[in-house]
Parts: C-alpha cells; structure tokens; sequence
C-alpha cells in the first residue's frame, strides 16, 4: 500500500565546446564511501561548454565512454565526441510537427556497450494527418478542428513512437529501426507529450506520456470539458484519468529482442484486469516532462506540471502547482481530479459555465464519457513537493516565479573512479530536483520514509538557462543541456555543457570567432582565440582542425585559412593546459550556400491584437537560391513570462493564423503573442541547406 507522506505544500499563489581530463575509472565494482557531513566546497563547481548549437534542444542520454547524445525538436540528434570535440549529426529521423510533437526522449540500453542500441521517442512522419496547404492562406488544415465531427477526428489520429537503432561510430543508423511500442495520441491539437526514457537495475524500460489534452479553454484550470461535439482533448479524463490509455502515465515494459516489449511484473494493473493496460505503472499526470530511476534502489523521481491558474477559485478549483513524487510502488497521482488527496479540483459543467462538486480524492470516479477504462480509480498518492507561484513556506530554497519542475538523476557516487572531475561523496544517493523557470539545480535530501528532509542549492555560481535535462556521466559529472530563454526555437543560449567538481587546476575555457562564417569559394577566413582564458593562468597550447578531419591544421592563436570546395565546417580550436586538461571550441563556416533573411513585413513587435482575433501575417524572403514559398513556415506560440507554448503553424509568405479566444492561462500575467516565420532553402550540388528565422511579439489587449 502506498505509504502516507505529510504534504509539502510550498505556496499558496501560484560555438559548440567540449573539454576532457586525465582520469582512469577502476572496474571492480567499489562500496560506497560515506556521504561527507558538511557541503563541500561550491567554488569548486566548474561548467564546461560542450555544444552551442543544440538546435532546439529536448534530451540527452551519455554512454558508457563518454559521448553525450543530445536530439532536437525537428528531428536532429547529435552526438559529442569528447576524443575530437565535435559535435556531428548522427542522424536526422523523419518527424511530424504539430504544437509540441517531434523527436523526444533518447536513452542508450543498459547493455550499450555490446549492442549498441540507443533508444528514441519521437512522432513519425507517416500517414496522412492533414497539413496546412499554402494555397489557402486564410485555412490551416493542420490544426484539428475545436468542433469537430466523427470523420475529422479519425483523420487526426496519430501515434508516439518508442523505438531502438544501432549507433555505429558515431551514425545512428536509420535502417536498423526495431519499433517497441506506440502511443496512440491526437493530431494537430496542442499539448503535452512527456518523453523521457530510462532503465532500472534489472532492465525495466519505464517512458513518460503526457496527457494530450488542450490547456487553453479552460481558464487555466482542469480541462474536462466533454460537451457533445467538442474535440475529446479538452478532456483530461479520456487519457490521465483512464486506466485502458496510455496517455498521462509512467509506463514499465521489458524490450524484447528483435522488437516489441513484455510486461514485467507489479505494474499498477495485473495483465488481463478488465478496462486497463497492464503497461501502467503510475497513472495521473499531466506532462510528467522528466523523471529518472535512481541506480542504487529502483526509485523514480518523478515532476509533474499543472495548469496555469495564478490563483484558487471557488468555482474551478486550487492554483497552478508543480509536483516531485518519490514512486515506489505502482500509483495514481490524482491528474485531472486533484493535485494531492486532500487538494482536489472541482468538476464544471462547461455547457452551462455552472461548477460541479469537488472530486472525491479517495475514490476518484471518472464519468467522462470518452473514458474506456475503470469507472473508479485507485485513491490519489501523495507527492512529496508541491509549490506554487508565491514563495514557500517549507521550501524557501525554491523561491519565487514560473512554475517549470524537472526530476533529475541521483547521484551514484563510484569510491574507486580516479576520475578528476566526478562529483564528491556528499551528495551519494540524493536526486535532483531543477527548475526549468527558475534555472536552479537542488540536491534533495529524503528520509527513511520518502519524505523531504530538505533542499540546498548545487553550484549556486553556475549559471543554467532554462535546464532541460541532465544525467551523470561515467565520469562522475554532471551533463546538462540548457534550453535558454525563449519560445520554440534554437536560441543563443541554448547549449549542451558539463558540471564538473574540480580538485585543484581547472580546465581552460576557449573562445573562437571568424570574421566570416559564410561565403563562396575561395573563401578566406581569419579565426581568433581571442577571450580564450585560464583560471589557473597556465600557459596553453593551440590546435586548430579546420575541416574536421581529425588532423591538426594549425598551432597558432590566430591563424587564416582558405576553404577551397563547397561544404559546411566546423572549424574547431582545442587549447590545452599544463597537466594536460583540454577543452574545444568551434565555429560553424559555411561555403556555397548563403543564410536566407527572413523578415516580417506584418505584424511588427510591439503590435497590439486580441485573443481570438484571426491575425494576417506576410513575410519576406531574400536568397542566394531560388525561394519557394511553400517553404516557409509561421508559428504562433503563445508566450507566458519566459516560457511558450506553440499552438498551430501555417505554411506560405502571406496567410492567416487564428489565435484563441481563451488563454488557458487565467489571471496570468505577462502574456504574449509571439509569431516565429522559418525558411530553409533547397540548395543544388549537395550544399548544406541553410535556415533563416525571424521573430515579432504582440501586446493582447485582452489578455
């Protein structure tokens, strides 16, 4: 039986880098040192720029030799090579793109190092979900109708992807696919799609799903609106709070050889059990976004999102509230009937915009009428954190803001690794807990019962933009890959890096710069070190690769170089210290093909529009290649405090975008309307494809 926690209620408002040192890690398995009793020093915390240029980056998984797979949205993984300092392709996976869908979570298979099979969770490019045509500027066919019929809705009809390839080098190779399992979901309606992936001790593959339902008519608060007509996603019950789907949960399954999954046992649903999915481990979550299995217990640390609601109502329910569970055991965690057992939402008749009773958290019924699981629900578990907006009474160490949860590793500290960079004893065993919103890492302490003893802040000198996933590596440091600041797109401070603890010298930070990245051959180019620096002021050698074909082109700090055939290079400086500490930078130059400008003749930031308004937007294009409109591609994200959510996207120079009337974000301050227009020309000759983007944000006059 799920053991009761005392309630943590915190609220009542709601270029590329990369860098190695000397170490050798022993093998024998070591015992565990004791925990240190005081916090080391955070002085000592270091972080190091591995990559730059993530794209918009979403997940990261480190293998047993030290390269960090890191994907983007629109497909992209990449993969860092600690040896070169590169950051290749190792593949491009073919994605639908809608709202929040794309290329998700990454995971190597705890066996990796003899097959080699790395794990993908990501929407595929197949069959025939409608998409905006751009000969009818004023209609986006890609976006599901709100009211919708029969027929339309199938059309919609989708599907997430688990899926292994083999990782050859450093190539994912495509054609080795073997599909695992798919998550049936909705197409062309916003949001939430989960992700994460990750292994327990005996080989257990656990995957996080959202709850595929739309936020944003329903005032910030729980969406479970099943009028006849209206689009089942505005209902939560269909997918959270069903035990027959597998949306809105943490999934346990065992892969099996060749393909396809078994169901291992003590799952939440025993196989067989009428109206459920014997897959389920823990059901009631909204956009479980990041969770991870602790390597010593089996435990999942698991966060969890909320609606948006800035304050309480009488009529709908508690605030926005973000969420850290411990799971144990199989659970429901309560998601859209309430936040914890004895903080339950209210019921609303969406028809008549009349509240219904509160939600009976010991015996939660679900009565939608799109729910093809059990009537009545297991009792909702607690979680051990909740906060909301406003500062926290038992949790000051959160702070104030955004409300962005993500559950991070625990640290598993290896006695024997010589390694010189691995983090120290002090921190064996206890999770992380980082805030998206906040950009802060905590260091979770728990007692013997689950429950939170307390919080402290980790390298409270590192800076983190917007931390979208991390994991310890072999070497005992901490990978994170860093979203920025912004709204669906690849943004200067996106990056992926490595949090080292240093033990006396530190690794050299390099700087590079060129004073042309792009051009036609022959193309000379003049790079610079310049800002390049040294904590320790140790004197540092240069080397300079300039085509990336492992072979030192030059030892100058500011060399010249011609690039004589078309082609995209990462030109890469790796500088190293007296004791052999390394580290590289690089700066992406680009030969025969030139960036299209992009600009928005209209709208203009700082224009003024209003939620539900059907916004007209025309664009301009300027090329070395030929432009094809259809190429171009405008999203409108709604925008709140630092953080969006992408809602529809239509293709063409001039068009269209209808917004929404509601905000879903009740109350909410700082909201805008942010239109992103994204072009990618089609060079001849094999040349790289180039992107240009631009950006505007409009003022809601009533929002």
């Amino acid at each position: 039986m799920r053991r009761a926690l005392p309630l943590a209620v915190l609220a009542t408002a709601l270029g590329g880098l990369t860098a190695t040192v000397p170490l050798t890690t022993a093998t024998a398995a070591p015992s565990k040192a004791p925990a240190a009793a005081q916090a080391p020093d955070q002085s000592a915390f270091q972080k190091v720029t591995l990559n730059d240029r993530p794209g918009e980056p979403i997940s990261l998984a480190v293998t047993p030799d030290g390269r960090v797979l890191h994907t983007a949205r629109d497909g992209r993984v990449f993969i860092h090579d600690p040896k070169t300092g590169l950051n290749p392709l190792a593949a491009k996976v073919p994605v639908y793109l809608h709202d929040e869908e794309g290329l998700q979570g990454v995971a190597v298979d705890p066996n990796f190092a003899k097959n080699k099979w790395v794990y993908l969770y990501y929407s595929p490019l197949e069959g025939d979900t409608p998409e905006d045509d751009p000969l009818t500027p004023d209609v986006n066919e890609g976006d599901a109708p709100f009211e919708i019929t029969d027929e339309q809705y199938e059309s919609f009809k989708g599907a997430l992807r688990l899926s292994r390839f083999k990782l050859i080098g450093n190539e994912l190779k495509l054609d080795t696919e073997q599909e695992i399992l798919e998550v049936p979901v909705d197409r062309g309606i916003c949001c939430h799609v989960g992700g994460q992936i990750d292994f327990d001790s005996k080989g257990n593959l656990y995957l996080s799903t959202g709850d595929d339902s739309n936020p944003f008519e329903s005032d910030g608060y729980v969406p479970v609106d099943d009028r006849e007509g209206r689009h089942p996603a505005f209902d939560a019950r269909r997918t959270s709070g069903n035990t027959n789907d597998l949306r809105g949960k943490l999934l346990r399954i065992k892969p099996k050889a060749g393909g396809g999954y078994t169901i291992p046992k003590g799952n939440l649903f025993a196989p067989g059990t009428e109206k459920t999915r014997p897959e389920i481990y823990a059901m009631g979550l909204r956009n479980p976004f990041r969770f991870d299995v602790d390597p010593q217990t089996d435990t999942v640390y698991m966060a969890d999102y909320s609606p948006d609601a800035n304050q309480p109502s009488d009529d709908r329910g508690p605030a926005g509230h973000g969420r850290w569970m411990v799971i144990d055991e199989p659970a429901n965690y309560g998601w859209p009937f309430c936040v914890q057992p004895d903080i339950p939402y209210r019921d609303y008749d969406f028809a008549t915009e009349t509240p219904g009773d509160y939600f009976n958290c010991k015996a939660v019924v679900n009565d939608s009428p799109y729910n093809t699981g059990l009537e009545v629900l297991p009792p909702v578990a607690h979680s051990e954190i909740i906060y909301s907006y406003g500062a926290s009474r038992q949790f000051p160490e959160l702070g104030t803001g955004g409300i962005g949860p993500m559950a991070g590793p625990a640290y598993d500290f290896k006695h024997a690794s010589k390694s010189a960079i691995k983090w120290p004893a002090y921190y064996d065993g206890k999770p992380l807990f980082y805030e998206w919103t906040r950009d802060f890492v905590q260091a979770v302490t728990t007692g013997p019962g689950g429950e939170v003893a307390s919080l402290e802040r980790v390298a409270p000198d590192v800076v983190v933009d917007g931390p979208m996933d991390m994991e310890f590596g072999p070497d005992g440091a901490l990978y994170v890959l860093e979203y920025g600041t912004g709204y669906f797109a690849e943004l200067p401070e996106a990056q992926l890096a490595r949090i080292d603890y240093t033990r006396g010298n530190r690794t050299p930070e390099p700087k590079v710069a060129a004073d042309v990245v792009e051009g036609q051959t022959p193309l000379t180019v003049t790079f610079s070190s310049e800002g390049t620096t040294d904590a320790d002021g140790d004197s540092l050698r240069y080397r300079w690769d300039f085509d990336a074909d492992g072979k030192v082109d030059s030892y100058r700090q500011n060399p010249t170089f011609t690039y004589e055939e078309n082609g995209a290079y990462d030109a890469t400086l790796t500088v190293i210290d007296e004791t052999g500490r390394r580290a590289s930078a690089s700066v992406r130059v680009i030969v025969g093909n030139e960036a299209p400008v992009v600009t928005f003749v209209t709208p203009q930031t700082g224009d003024t529009f209003a939620f539900g308004d059907a916004v007209r937007f025309e664009v301009q294009v300027t090329d070395d290649q030929p432009v094809d409109c259809n190429n171009v591609i405008v999203s409108y994200v709604l925008g709140h405090d630092d953080h969006g959510h992408p809602l529809t996207a239509a293709r063409g120079c001039s068009g269209t975008i209808q917004t929404p009337l509601e905000t879903g974000h009740a109350g909410a301050s700082n909201l805008r309307g942010v239109f992103q227009a994204t072009y990618t020309d089609t060079p001849e000759d094999g040349l790289p494809a180039r992107s240009g983007t631009a950006e505007v944000v409009l003022e809601p006059s009533n929002g």
